[in-house]
């Protein structure tokens, strides 16, 4: 099952990794924060978690 991604904006420190990590594009830095422009789009793939110096993004246990 597909799994929610999910930021934490206080742990987050724009470093802007996830952003060049994920393959499908969906992630983007607006307003001081990152964003999940389209997350129907998100493949669960980890790769943004996976990078993540800060462990400010993960996949969630809630399925959508």
């Amino acid at each position: 099952m597909k799994k929610k991604l999910e930021i934490d904006p206080l742990w987050c420190k724009l470093c802007g990794i996830c952003v060049e990590y994920c393959p499908v594009k969906i992630l983007t830095i607006k307003d001081y924060k990152i964003i999940i422009e389209d997350s129907s789009k998100c493949t669960s793939c980890g790769l943004c978690e996976l990078r993540c110096p800060d462990y400010a993004i993960y996949l969630s246990e809630k399925n959508i």
